[in-house]
């Protein structure tokens, strides 16, 4: 059997370590899905979309980083034709550049001869397809001969598993996919990311900082979550007796019930003072954006030390002690540096009177549906479920209130796209074999519900949650409160139970008294199955209203 270009990424991506492969085929990809047809040892999962595909790919790279923090990068391949197929996967090739998920793009593209021009009447045809990734992914990659496929997808997953980690992608033309493969096979391509390392000045700098520090606070991003710096992190707040907060993406990296935890309610004004109060605050792979500064409200009284991978977040929002590297090296070196204190009681007073203040702002609104729908929830999902959620009111809670502890949770609020819910959850069933739970709005499910036919086809065991509010309920409330209306929000939406049904799903309605029990028995059940709660849910009142 003649060996062709396309054999050559496959044998590649095999020797880089991949054993799975999201891909959608189209008519300039045909020579890499002949190949994935004859690697028996590689697993390929389809969509019915390609955004939906790459989200699952997204998915299943961060359920591998939960399920084995110090395990290798999970770089996780994901396949597409040129020109619409490519450009559809942008929005989700966005998030997981937001949440730093180690996706590979790979894209077919029109012959060698018509790259570049736009002018060749190629189907399909860009004039350039690369400028439209350049600046979503963290690097593009063009192959133009079947000799530069193992370089180019070597350096391509180098830099999706280098801190900060991201998606990358790569293009091979059509031709160079079909043409006779001459190289040897390719069994020993290896990707070596550089560590990055902090500057020991800065390390002895910010060691003397925290040392010196009479309340000492820590804010965990998803930088300390991608870097895996679970262990790390908790010794170094033991050490310093500081309280750590998570922001929505660093969810995780340190026990919610841990006598420091001040958890993640970073959109209540305490929590948000309680970080301004510092007089060091250590802020650990975060840039401090909007959600994490509380929509820029974060004012800090004292000095702040930002370790961050991502040059570009080093100090672009507070002045700080800035260290460009990756948080778990760093907190090791800082562990060899810092003064242990002794316990004194004193910061795990300061986190308990922070959730107390937390928890009775919310008693003294009527949110009871909701934190009964949130408590619920926690409580039906098993021991180790990881779980995924669209932008909905429910995730919007979730951010904040959600127990990650045994049930890692997964979200969209990196860039904030619709739709992530589903497909998410189903690349997250193919890492673990599940079962995981998927949640979504009735606006953002209908992004993704054709992947019904995914999740059935491949046997994945998803439960998926949907709550039918009837339209776009984040941007009903955000409408409504600025401006007393709404428009477009209100939506027709199908029969969820019957649809499901119809993809021969098993699906039930519940009620806000009998979810919990529902979702219980689904997530028991094998396979694909949905659950829709019909249920209008309200947010926390806003910070601003309450300063006083």
């Amino acid at each position: 059997m003649t060996r062709i270009g396309g054999d050559v990424v496959v044998e590649t991506l095999r020797a880089l370590g991949a054993d799975t492969v999201f891909g959608l085929p189209g008519q300039h990809a045909l020579g890499l899905f002949e190949a994935l047809r004859r690697a028996d040892d590689l697993r390929v999962i389809g969509a019915r979309v390609e955004n939906n595909l790459a989200f699952a790919a997204d998915g299943y790279a961060r359920a591998r980083l939960a399920a084995d923090p110090d395990g290798p990068v999970p770089v996780t391949p994901m396949v597409v034709s040129t020109g619409p197929g490519a450009l559809l996967t942008l929005a989700s090739l966005q998030e997981s550049r937001a949440a730093s998920v180690p996706v590979l793009g790979i894209s077919s593209q029109v012959p060698v001869a018509g790259l570049g021009g736009g002018r060749h009447g190629y189907l399909h045809e860009l004039p350039d397809q690369q400028a439209s990734f350049a600046g979503v992914v963290k690097s593009v990659h063009t192959v133009r001969a079947v000799s530069q496929v193992p370089t180019a997808l070597r350096e391509a997953w180098e830099s999706a598993a280098t801190a900060p980690y991201g998606p990358v992608w790569v293009e091979i033309p059509q031709d160079v996919l079909l043409a006779p493969a001459s190289l040897p096979p390719i069994t020993t391509a290896t990707a070596r990311p550089a560590p990055l390392d902090p500057l020991p000045e800065l390390v002895e700098e910010a060691a003397r900082l925290l040392g010196a520090a009479e309340n000492p606070v820590i804010l965990a991003g998803g930088g300390a979550l991608r870097a895996g710096a679970h262990a790390e992190l908790k010794a170094l707040a033991e050490a310093l007796r500081a309280p750590v907060l998570s922001t929505f993406g660093g969810k995780g990296v340190f026990g919610w019930d841990h006598e420091l935890s001040g958890r993640s309610w970073l959109e209540d004004w305490h929590s948000t003072e309680f970080l301004a109060h510092a007089d060091v605050l250590l802020v650990l792979g975060s840039g401090l954006g909007e959600l994490s500064s509380n929509y820029r409200e974060f004012a800090p009284r004292g000095r702040i030390v930002q370790v961050e991978a991502d040059l570009g977040k080093l100090e672009s929002n507070y002045p700080a002690l800035g260290i460009h590297a990756d948080v778990r090296l760093t907190l090791g070196a800082l562990l060899e540096r810092v003064p242990f204190r002794a316990a004194d009681g004193l910061a795990e007073k300061a986190v308990g009177e922070l959730l107390g203040k937390v928890s009775a702002r919310l008693d003294a609104q009527d949110l009871g549906l909701e934190r009964k729908l949130l408590a619920d929830l926690r409580a039906a999902v098993p021991e180790g479920t990881q779980t995924f959620w669209d932008m909905t009111i429910a995730a919007y809670w979730a951010w904040s209130a959600w127990n990650p502890d045994g049930a890692p949770i997964h979200t969209a609020q990196g860039a904030g796209g619709l739709g992530y819910g589903l497909p998410g959850a189903l690349g997250g069933a193919a890492a673990t074999g599940g079962p995981v739970l998927a949640v979504s709005g009735d606006g953002g499910a209908m992004y993704g519900v054709a992947e019904l036919a995914t999740a059935v086809q491949h046997g994945l065991d998803v439960t998926w949650l949907i709550v039918d509010d009837g339209g776009y309920g984040i941007l009903r409330e955000y409408l409504t409160g600025e401006f007393g209306r709404t428009t477009a929000t209100e939506l027709a939406r199908p029969d969820y139970v019957a649809l499901a049904r119809s993809f021969g799903v098993p699906a039930v309605q519940a009620t806000s008294d009998n979810v919990g029990a529902v979702l219980a028995e689904a997530l028991r059940t094998p396979g694909p199955g949905v659950v829709v709660l019909p249920a209008r849910l309200k947010m926390f009142a806003p910070t601003h209203l309450e300063k006083s």
